[in-house]
């Protein structure tokens, strides 16, 4: 079990990082979603989930579950929407001042067709 969660969240952290190196805004933001997945499963494989156990105990010498990690997955969960909202709006603002969505706002350029604008401008 600990193979799979350990591979799941290298796969989700190699997809984040392969997606945040791309030149489109939608990959960067799914990137840093897949980044976020990755973190929450860390945070929750860290645990150490226990079947059986009474989420709330009032008894002594009761097992119960850790709740920090639960509360730590729950807040990177809030946190991770309210960025993935925030650059989604940046990314719609930008693509609408801009006509582009690439990540550098120079669009489908070729590479020498700013050194044409710049020798007709000076001469």
């Amino acid at each position: 079990m600990e193979l799979l969660v350990t591979l799941s969240v290298g796969v989700l952290v190699a997809g984040g990082v392969f997606l945040l190196l791309r030149a489109r805004t939608f990959s960067t933001i799914l990137g840093l979603a897949l980044l976020s997945y990755a973190a929450n499963l860390f945070l929750f494989a860290s645990s150490y989930v226990r079947t059986g156990l009474a989420p709330i105990s009032s008894l002594k010498d009761v097992p119960f579950p850790d709740p920090l990690p639960q509360a730590l997955v729950l807040t990177a969960i809030v946190i991770s929407f309210g960025m993935t909202g925030f650059v989604v709006v940046l990314s719609l603002r930008a693509y609408a001042d801009l006509g582009s969505d690439h990540v550098d706002g120079g669009g489908d350029l070729p590479a020498d067709a700013g050194t044409a604008d710049a020798r007709e401008g000076s001469g």
